[in-house]
């Protein structure tokens, strides 16, 4: 069974737990902060999967970076290290907050724009590009990028709203050339 399967099988579970015990937000909060931590140390995951470590030395380690994780959440680390699946614990953490995000009617997006947004920005950029995709808000992550010169590009899924005006420099230009 691929990982991404066994990542959604082990997500799904924990969503409907979640949903059950009305913690829908803060297990989502901690499994983002969970996949943060796994991606920005790519040396834990190293340290899990370590054939040196015995599965008890492993789940004190779990234990020990993940303090004050919510019981539920932290069982199911441990119960990823007792079947070996370390490895899957970013994708586990993805599958949940797809889950999630679907049924609070969110959407992920990726907002570019030449300097940092305000709130009051992305706030307005979530209630209207929410709207295109049928959803009730988007979870903004602001990437500054100059080479825009003006204006923003919204990313949403694999869906793409170019209002940059490189990305209008771009468009008359293949209109000048075809």
């Amino acid at each position: 069974m691929s990982n991404e399967a066994v990542a959604k099988r082990y997500a799904l579970a924990l969503f409907e737990i979640a949903k059950e015990q009305q913690m829908l937000q803060s297990f989502d909060n901690e499994l983002r902060t969970i996949k943060k931590v796994v991606l920005d140390n790519p040396d834990l995951i190293s340290l899990l999967k370590s054939p040196k470590l015995s599965t008890d030395q492993k789940k004190l380690i779990i234990k020990d970076v993940f303090n004050g994780t919510s019981v539920y959440v932290l069982n199911l680390l441990m119960l990823l290290t007792d079947r070996n699946r370390q490895a899957v614990i970013a994708d586990v953490a993805d599958a949940f907050i797809d889950l999630s995000n679907d049924e609070q009617g969110i959407a992920e997006a990726s907002v570019y724009s030449v300097r940092p947004l305000t709130a009051n920005e992305s706030a307005v950029i979530s209630s209207e590009f929410a709207k295109k995709v049928n959803k009730v808000s988007l979870n903004i992550e602001n990437i500054v990028d100059p080479d825009l010169l003006g204006g923003l590009k919204v990313q949403i899924g694999n869906r793409i709203f170019d209002g940059s005006l490189q990305g209008k420099l771009n468009r008359l230009k293949r209109e000048l050339i075809g």
